[in-house]
């Protein structure tokens, strides 16, 4: 399958600008051959807190992505801010021209960025089928916390985690990317925004690292005149993750019984 990620600058708050850029280079990646567009979280909106200008009630970003994805003959994956009322959710769908095939929410409100002061977090796990992989999702905050990703791993082999990851913790995302991929023996996909976007820098460093922590090999391009750090980076990926987990078949060796007990012994403590 080939799968570009979007290292996009992303206009504050700005839909239509955003998806111009998107369709520019969704028209560019077309005639490559590509597979599948991923884009950052909050995709056409950039990180932001102010839910009564971003928020949705009839995904509105899903139709147009698709739209875009029938012109293209091509399948993207996008952020987007639902409108649940009190609170919002922090959703991440992948989108094919027949439409939605996947939609999952953030886990993890990002306390320390007031993100848990605007949006609750989702309680389930969601996995599609594309391109000869089975594919979950983890957003931004959600790359801290392995237990889900282990729990996604049963089924997936490809796990994407689209972020708005600030320049300030690069070295956190890098490590935790390779840490994700080694542990759980699948592809992780980590992909970021980049330059100066709100009042934060975004470093980029966006990655797709191999089931043994290798960072794969990549082509790289960016529409004229835009951010230095904004990069389409383009990878060819085959599907060998069951070749990885049997020459060196760590999984078999986990003790999900015992971890559990020793979980609930510790709560008595």
């Amino acid at each position: 399958m080939k799968v570009a990620l979007g290292q996009l600058h992303l206009h504050w708050e700005d839909k239509e600008a955003n998806l111009r850029v998107v369709e520019a280079y969704l028209e560019l990646l077309a005639e490559n051959g590509t597979e599948l567009f991923l884009l950052p979280e909050m995709s056409l909106t950039g990180f932001s807190m102010h839910t009564e200008r971003i928020k949705e009630k009839s995904k509105e970003t899903i139709s147009l992505i698709r739209a875009l994805c029938e012109k293209y003959r091509m399948a993207a994956g996008v952020g987007w801010v639902k409108d649940s009322g009190t609170f919002c959710e922090n959703h991440y769908s992948i989108v094919t021209p027949q439409g939605e095939i996947l939609d999952s929410v953030k886990l993890h409100p990002f306390r320390f960025g007031g993100e848990a002061e605007h949006f609750q977090g989702g309680d389930s796990l969601a996995v599609c089928d594309y391109g000869g992989f089975t594919i979950g999702v983890q957003i931004c905050y959600d790359l801290r916390f392995p237990e889900p990703f282990q729990i996604l791993s049963k089924k997936a082999d490809f796990i994407l985690v689209p972020a708005n990851w600030p320049g300030a913790r690069s070295g956190h995302w890098k490590c935790l990317l390779k840490a994700r991929a080694i542990e759980n023996m699948v592809y992780v996909a980590g992909i970021n925004c980049a330059g100066e976007i709100g009042d934060l820098f975004y470093s980029g460093d966006s990655r797709i690292c191999a089931p043994d922590g290798t960072k794969l090999k990549k082509e790289t391009f960016c529409l004229p005149g835009r951010c230095p750090e904004e990069q389409i980076q383009v990878y060819e990926l085959q599907n060998d993750v069951h070749r990885y987990r049997t020459c060196f078949p760590v999984k078999e060796d986990r003790r999900e019984a015992l971890y559990q007990r020793l979980q609930e012994e510790t709560q008595r403590l």
